[in-house]
């Protein structure tokens, strides 16, 4: 009988759960093959067919079970519950119905009242559930099969487990059940308790054991995968997935994860969009009436695409298959909206947001995407009304973040200012990460970090960023550090979200991180060389650097993969700049002048379509103001006044009453200043109010001014102060501080810090910054008693590093390495606390070289370099921009083990170590000179010429290489060839007075010391100053005592 078969009960109770209707009524009409007519089986495949919203089908084969033993109540119940859903509900029958289930209740046996706990459970209806179990539990004693016991303690325990109330009580009806038995429910559901109690590695470990007994049973497959993720192993996922595809081709789940992993982790839209499409078919064939599922895999896939084209497409076919199975789902007609929404399509979208709000007039999340439309379709007072509703609504539950960022954009709209909406937009993401917490890695997890939502909010949030890279050693703008907190976690969670890793390159790249920018930039066009977007901001980045030509080739190759660059006026801007820095004033006027008349530069200038997306961005605010004023500073630089002014004024009229007009005001101060009138351009600044945006620019700008032209150091830094006074924050205090240091008052700047760190007590800029600055002022004593200070009130961690250093410095040893060892004691698994601990334990091992403790030393950088070959594993996928970086530290750990090695005359494991860093740094050329150097030593000739060899293929300018290469060829008696690569040397580098000795030496084993004097000569002519080096002066005098001492030879031999 079905009952006494575990596996197929766990098979169709896993699917019923789950919610894959179709797959739990092909389990039970698999397990009906087995057992035949078995009523169990068949009231399964019948309540599947009731989900499945084939209720008329449903009825009549429950109507044929309701009176059959073990199956009655539940059957009865299944009835009752299909009738609900019909469209016309026969009310006499469900009171008939209801009669008789209380009735045959009062008779039921063991079986009859666990398939009835068990329908409840799966309806939801726990505590029903649990009566009816706890019935089936006290008959037990009085029969004796065991495995019908073992069922009631399994389900006793998923109940408990799942109605919340006594979930601690659950793990004992599960152990119990599982004595002398290996019930696979059982292990599903302590499985679960350990994963409710985030204990991940041991549901995983009671998974793997039904995997293991049985290697055919789907669910234990899905559960793996699911839970693999919630360990952040996404090779080991995607693994798993496929396994599950290999044993059932139409296996839903594993094709979900493996588009999961092409989406979150790889980035790869196309083949996402082609899997997805398989996605449909299956769910087309296996699940055609699930339109929950439909409705699911529309709203998980298309948050994570980057509103990539070709996969809303594939949203979109979804969505639609759950529409026309519900069209009076609310929610499903509202989730079209939202796809319609991302595809740009407005209108659309508001006709299915006001078409979702008829369906169900209480729907806040119908109500939210008629604001969104009518905000982007300019409707301003309509949605300030209907958000002024939403608000009332909300009072008694709560703001959402979905509310607290319609807020921010309707701010945005009516330009209130950016305070306003800075403070909205961090509402918004505080309330957004709020509904996250506790969450692990999953389909759940993804789907409420909404990363589309948290796009678009940075996309906001940087209208109020600066546009131009912060200078060295300036502190960062709090709108660019919030920035980035959104994007390191939203890249971390999504590593393969392009335009989440292109906005955190843009971020970095303004924060002043450029080689950040650009790794994380390389990692982008890795996964996509045609996004253009891309190549524009490494050309941005390449010129910010100078790199005039390949500023020049980013901007060609973007051009080349998408021809609408050239109709974006950054292209021009870009190219433009590039210009104006080669000195090429005519062409960069002309390019500016171009972009001038293109759509969206001015307001005149028609618009493009909003609802078209395309791979480049929009213009912003801030690039508009730019055109302006590269083309006015363009004219100013080639001494045409009139024209600067003239397009100055332009910029006026354009810009006027809008926060950019104070932007063009300190612009037209700047070639006020560049013109020589420093007073009127001080009168300008002035001007500008606090009241007024960019107000800290223009005293900023005003304070470089009284430094640089008016060397007045006071009122340099009473600008700051000025600021500090009307806009008190941390930013301004860390402006004021800095500017006191620049200015060499440290003393000054250690008050100023002092006093922001008691208003932010945990911010550590500001606790590092005080530290440096009592270090600048040699006040050593007090740096470190503030540091030991700071980290026992419960200090940032990155202050230990910083005091372990200093006591690194002044030879306070054992100190040093007490703090460095609480600091390595401290657990945690979360990257950034393992890349702490490898920085820890590098600079424990200097502790230690210091005081000639070697073993500890190479124990210490050993244990750095475990701990790095973890970190490595993990950045890959949480922080693909900071590969590069941490590869160079694994590199610098492993150089050091090989000096350490090289030191005790290990030459084995020297080479071992240097040959592992050049994995990580394979066209190191001091690792590699210094690995070929330990060849030579060990006298192992062929690896060492291989390593010279391969050395100068990547670096054929290397003098050290080519030295060592002769010599070994010296070495090997091959005189010619050793003089050869010494006169190539020389050749490049004729003052090389190091090869030029080798070479004379050489010359003179080979019988050609007539030859020397030429060499000598081209090293005379190479330098003016020649006769005055030291080394030439050696050359030159064993040459001619080279010289003399043959001719004595010749003589007395004559």
């Amino acid at each position: 009988m079905a009952e006494a078969d575990p596996i197929t009960l766990a098979k169709i109770n896993y699917y019923c759960q789950t919610g894959y209707y179709g797959h739990m009524e092909s389990a039970a009409l698999e397990g009906l093959q087995r057992y035949g007519n078995d009523p169990i089986l068949k009231f399964f495949s019948a309540f599947a067919k009731v989900l499945q919203n084939r209720v008329q089908e449903g009825m009549r084969e429950l109507d044929i079970l309701k009176d059959k033993r073990d199956v009655n109540l539940c059957a009865t119940m299944a009835l009752m519950l299909a009738h609900k859903k019909s469209q016309t509900m026969d009310r006499e029958a469900v009171q008939e119905l209801d009669a008789k289930l209380k009735e045959e209740r009062k008779q039921a046996g063991e079986l009859g009242l666990y398939f009835a706990g068990l329908f409840l459970f799966n309806s939801g209806k726990y505590d029903k559930a649990r009566e009816y179990i706890d019935r089936m539990l006290k008959m037990a004693p009085q029969n004796p099969d065991v495995w019908a016991k073992e069922l009631g303690l399994t389900l006793k325990g998923w109940i408990e487990l799942m109605s919340g109330r006594e979930a601690k009580r659950s793990i004992k009806f599960f152990e119990e059940a599982l004595v002398g038995s290996k019930n696979v429910n059982a292990l599903f559901g302590k499985a679960k308790y350990f994963e409710m109690k985030h204990n991940y590695s041991g549901a995983l470990e009671l998974i793997n054991q039904v995997v293991v007994s049985q290697p055919s049973f789907l669910p234990a497959f899905l559960e793996k995968m699911r839970l693999q993720l919630a360990l952040q192993d996404w090779d080991q996922t995607l693994e798993t997935a496929q396994r599950a595809e290999g044993i059932d081709i139409h296996c839903i789940g594993a094709i979900e994860y493996q588009v999961l992993c092409m989406l979150c982790r790889e980035g790869n839209y196309a083949e996402a969009s082609t899997k997805i499409a398989d996605l449909v078919t299956t769910l087309d064939k296996v699940e055609p009436q699930s339109g929950q599922l439909y409705y699911h895999m529309a709203q998980v896939f298309s948050k994570l695409c980057g509103r990539n084209n070709l996969v809303l497409q594939q949203t979109q076919v979804f969505i639609e298959r759950a529409v026309s199975l519900d069209s009076n789902s609310a929610d499903f007609v509202n989730e079209m909206g939202c796809q319609l929404m991302m595809q740009g399509k407005v209108k659309d979208a508001m006709r299915c947001h006001r078409n979702a709000m008829q369906l169900d007039e209480t729907s806040v999340g119908a109500l939210t995407g008629i604001i969104n439309c009518q905000l982007l379709q300019g409707h301003i007072e309509e949605a300030a009304q209907q958000l002024e509703f939403l608000n009332e609504i909300q009072q008694s539950i709560g703001r959402s973040a979905d509310l607290a960022y319609l807020s921010a954009l309707l701010a945005i709209k009516k330009g209130k200012g950016p305070e306003k909406a800075i403070e909205l937009l961090n509402e918004a993401t505080e309330l957004h990460f709020a509904g996250l917490k506790g969450l692990p890695l999953g389909i759940d997890y993804f789907c409420k970090l909404n990363p589309d939502f948290l796009l678009q909010v940075i996309k906001d949030y940087l209208h109020f960023a600066p546009q131009v890279p912060v200078a060295s050693g300036q502190p960062v703008s709090p709108v660019l550090k919030r920035c980035h907190q959104v994007l390191d976690l939203l890249t971390r969670a999504v590593p393969g979200l392009m335009d989440g890793l292109f906005l955190s390159a843009k971020v970095k790249f303004l924060a002043g991180d450029i080689a950040a920018a650009q790794s994380t930039l390389q990692h982008c066009l890795e996964q996509d060389a045609t996004f253009s977007d891309a190549h524009i901001l490494m050309a941005q980045i390449h010129l910010s650097q100078n790199n005039f030509k390949l500023a020049n080739q980013s901007l060609e190759v973007g051009l080349s993969y998408n021809f609408q660059v050239r109709d974006h006026p950054l292209y021009h801007l870009i190219l433009a700049r590039i210009l104006k820095k080669q000195g090429n004033m005519v062409d960069a006027i002309k390019t500016l002048q171009m972009a001038m008349v293109l759509p969206g530069v001015k307001k005149s200038g028609a618009r493009a379509d909003s609802g078209k997306k395309s791979r480049v961005e929009q213009i912003s605010v801030q690039d508009r103001v730019a055109v302006f004023l590269e083309l006015a500073e363009a004219h100013r630089l080639q001494n045409e006044q009139h024209e600067a002014a003239k397009v100055m004024q332009d910029a006026i009229n354009e810009f006027q009453g809008t926060p950019e007009e104070v932007c063009i005001l300190i612009a037209n101060a700047d070639l006020t200043l560049a013109r020589g009138d420093v007073e009127m351009a001080l009168g300008m600044l002035r001007n500008i109010t606090p009241d007024q945006p960019y107000f800290v620019e223009a005293r900023e700008k005003m304070a470089n001014i009284y430094l640089n032209y008016r060397k007045d150091k006071k009122l340099y830094a009473s600008c700051y102060r000025e600021l500090v006074d009307k806009y008190p924050s941390t930013q301004t205090s860390l402006l004021l501080g800095d500017a006191y240091m620049s200015i060499q008052e440290p003393e000054k700047a250690i008050e100023v810090y002092e006093a922001a760190l008691k208003q932010n007590p945990k911010d550590a800029a500001l606790a590092s910054k005080i530290g440096q600055a009592l270090v600048k002022t040699h006040n050593y004593g007090k740096a470190i008693n503030y540091y030991e200070v700071s980290l026992k009130t419960g200090g940032q961690s990155s202050l230990r590093y910083d005091l372990a250093e200093l006591l690194l410095k002044l030879k306070q040893y054992d100190k040093a390495e007490k703090v460095l060892k609480q600091a390595i004691e401290q657990e945690g698994q979360d990257l950034e606390t393992m890349i702490e601990h490898t920085k820890y334990l590098i600079l424990l091992a200097k502790v230690y070289n210091q005081v000639d403790r070697l073993e500890d030393s190479q124990n210490t950088l050993q244990k750095a370099r475990d701990m790095q070959a973890r970190v490595l594993k993990r950045v890959q996928v949480e922080q693909p921009d900071a590969i590069s970086d941490q590869k160079e530290l694994a590199a610098s750990i492993c150089s050091q083990l090989a000096e350490h090695a090289a030191n005790q005359r290990d030459t084995d494991t020297a080479i071992k170590f240097y040959k592992e860093a050049l994995v990580y740094s394979e066209n190191d050329s001091k690792r590699s000179l210094d690995l070929a150097g330990l060849y030579l030593m060990s006298e192992d000739l062929d690896s060492c010429q291989h390593q010279l060899m391969t050395l100068l293929k990547n670096d054929g300018d290397n003098s050290n290489a080519t030295i060592m290469l002769a010599d070994l060829m010296f070495r090997r008696n091959d005189y010619d060839t050793a003089m050869y690569h010494f006169q190539q040397l020389l050749t490049l580098k004729p003052d090389n007075y190091e090869a030029l000795a080798r070479l004379l030496d050489l010359m003179r084993r080979a019988g050609k010391l007539d030859e020397v004097p030429k060499s000598l000569d081209q090293a005379k002519n190479a330098s003016s100053r020649a006769p005055l080096e030291a080394g030439f002066s050696y050359c030159k005098g064993l040459y001619e005592w080279l010289v003399d001492s043959l001719t004595v030879k010749v003589s007395m031999n004559g």
